[in-house]
């Protein structure tokens, strides 16, 4: 799969507890003191996706497979990570291993768990946090610039590109930036992320309410979600605590008269994973047969045999054609024959860029 989210946030913020409601386990010890988790959790995660139904529906198959998003979550960061307060550089060594941040922000005040800092402050935690990373950058920069410069000298061609970018990546982290909001030429991405940086990745703010305010939120949420608008990222107001509670009932109907009850139509954690997911950049197309009905994952832009790879090596090293029908030609119609037959599967080559929603059947010769 290769796609991962890390959750992060201060100490007792609800980061397990989401883990544990994301994954439907008790993976993530959940406890009222700093430092709970340690070692990285690690689960995989269904994309909700009414269009695989709907195709199941169609072609009647032995199983449904959704895509996955792995979360893994991280232990919570405080002040001085940077020079190795709390867990320091272990928290931000498992940061640096994954795709995209999605960071847990507590918008509750009282109740029995304790904040790490007294008041529940969203935006002021978030600076926290983000003021960490961006000190472990300008670190990481400084080291990487005194060998580079002297590569440069030399005249090392490659060494002269990726400097001047780690100058300019520098210069905004003083300014008071992330690094994300460089902005970074087509040229340059490959190179931008060698660079390693904390405060490239995409992030997702994930704003932890109490239980009352999980269907509109509350004045604290609404801060963070103007913050995090502000900065161009996302977010989700979810109460960590009722998508546990949701996680543990197993039947459909009592999950959806639980959530009616509480004026919600879905869980929040279904727009944790969907959020997730377009913030990775990534696109589902489907394969149809009477064994499997099943989503795959992949990244925007990516061509008909890159995503013949993600099923097999095989198919794409043997790629002859994708034969392609949309989502909406395949449902309207009902089904590979019908579309077949109204002209609307398409023989497409190794170059065409796949399209989300597209129904594919690779024909390859080994």
């Amino acid at each position: 799969m290769g796609f991962n989210c890390g959750i992060v946030g201060l100490p007792n913020v609800g980061k397990s507890t989401l883990f544990n409601a994301l994954t439907e386990s008790q993976a993530a010890e959940a406890a009222n003191f700093p430092f709970t988790t340690i070692e990285p959790n690690v689960g995989r995660v269904s994309v909700p996706d009414p269009r695989l139904d709907a195709l199941a529906r169609i072609a009647n198959p032995e199983q449904v497979l959704p895509t996955q998003l792995e979360f893994v979550d991280i232990a919570g960061l405080v002040k001085g990570a940077s020079k190795g307060e709390g867990l320091g550089n272990k928290f931000l060594g498992n940061i640096r291993e994954v795709d995209a941040i999605v960071h847990v922000l507590r918008c509750f005040d009282g109740g029995d768990v304790t904040h790490v800092d007294g008041a529940a402050d969203p935006v002021g935690d978030a600076g926290t946090v983000t003021t960490e990373l961006m000190l472990a950058d300008m670190e990481s920069l400084a080291k990487r610039i005194e060998p580079l410069t002297k590569k440069a000298r030399g005249q090392d061609k490659a060494a002269i590109a990726e400097l001047a970018l780690a100058e300019r990546a520098l210069k905004v982290l003083e300014d008071g930036q992330p690094a994300r909001t460089l902005d970074v030429s087509d040229d340059e991405r490959k190179t931008f992320g060698m660079l390693g940086l904390l405060t490239s990745k995409p992030v997702l703010y994930v704003l932890n309410v109490d239980e009352d305010s999980a269907a509109d939120g509350n004045e604290l949420s609404a801060k963070a979600a103007a913050m995090a608008a502000d900065e161009g990222s996302g977010s989700v107001v979810i109460s960590a605590k009722i998508e546990e509670e949701v996680a543990q009932l197993t039947d459909p109907a009592e999950r959806a008269e639980f959530l009616e009850s509480l004026g919600l139509t879905e869980t929040g954690l279904a727009r944790v994973v969907r959020a997730g997911y377009q913030l990775l950049g990534l696109l589902t197309f489907f394969t149809v047969g009477p064994k499997e009905v099943r989503a795959w994952t992949i990244s925007e832009g990516a061509t008909a045999q890159e995503a013949a790879g993600t099923i097999h090596t095989d198919f794409a090293k043997g790629f002859i054609a994708a034969e392609t029908i949309s989502f909406d030609d395949y449902i309207s119609l009902g089904g590979e024959q019908a579309a077949k037959d109204a002209g609307k599967m398409r023989q497409e080559g190794r170059n065409y860029i796949t399209k989300d929603g597209d129904v594919m059947l690779f024909r390859f010769n080994v």
